[in-house]
């Protein structure tokens, strides 16, 4: 058993994944602490102790996300762009178009077919379209971040926001519950406004199909299926694994590589 891994560091989670070959023998995900360093320490350990292993049982470790130069076990850390393409490629092996909403950054990532990536664009000035927006709608509304999707398919008329800017639509949120329209009409309209900020990103470098979203937005069906209408696409699902994972698991695909090409 040769055993490699990955750990991405986040703003919000840290992940970290342990593969043998082509099988995810261990992965972890948890609220990052305040300092990267802490948080990439944190989620190794907890993924090793689950596997029973140690770091000396790892041929290869790279390290991505926000954190990945201040790890002290990695060998090496590759950008988060990279990894959540090559990791997105592995978990939906037809994907050309990468999606991923993070914490406090949104990144669409165009694939070739050898999942190399060719285009990129980001937005990390702005809480739009990304998961802090998201986080801080669900505090107004009053409900768990995890339940924002649920709760918009239950909408009969979704309200529309004015702004996808958060300060603007915070204020609109809270004058639609002033107005007391129901709770999933404004999660829908709050899951619409994301999906349309993500929507004019993915566009501006071409959405070429298929469609992939990682990321922990990802499970949130209603921002899922508005992205789809906002793009005109069908977005594949991620099964094989936690799509939450993608950065880590991209990672640990680039350790193996190296391991298999005899660490040049």
């Amino acid at each position: 058993m040769t055993c490699v891994a990955g750990c991405d560091v986040g703003s919000l989670t840290s992940k970290a994944v342990i593969m043998d070959g082509d099988r995810i023998v261990q992965s972890v995900i948890m609220k990052s602490k305040a300092k990267p360093w802490e948080s990439a320490d944190e989620v190794m350990r907890q993924a090793l102790e689950k596997a029973g292993m140690s770091m000396g049982d790892l041929a290869y470790c790279v390290g991505t996300g926000y954190g990945r130069d201040k790890m002290t076990f990695i060998n090496e850390a590759v950008s988060e762009i990279a990894c959540h393409g090559k990791g997105a490629q592995w978990l939906v092996p037809t994907a050309r178009t990468v999606i991923d909403i993070g914490g406090q950054d949104c990144k669409a990532v165009k694939l070739d077919d050898a999942g190399n990536m060719v285009k990129f664009i980001t937005n990390d000035k702005c809480a739009s379209g990304t998961g802090r927006f998201l986080e801080v709608m669900a505090k107004v509304l009053g409900v768990e971040l995890a339940d924002l999707g649920a709760l918009s398919a239950k909408s009969k008329s979704p309200v529309t926001l004015a702004s996808a800017c958060t300060v603007w639509a915070q204020a609109d949120v809270i004058q639609h519950l002033n107005d007391t329209v129901p709770l999933e009409d404004i999660a829908a309209g709050v899951n619409a406004a994301m999906a349309s900020r993500m929507a004019v990103l993915a566009n501006n470098i071409g959405v070429a199909r298929d469609v992939c979203m990682t990321g922990g937005v990802a499970k949130n069906e209603g921002v899922v299926a508005s992205l789809e209408k906002a793009l005109g696409v069908r977005i594949k699902r991620i099964r094989k694994s936690d799509p939450q994972l993608a950065g880590a698991i991209g990672a640990a695909l680039f350790a193996k590589e190296k391991v298999d090409g005899g660490m040049r």
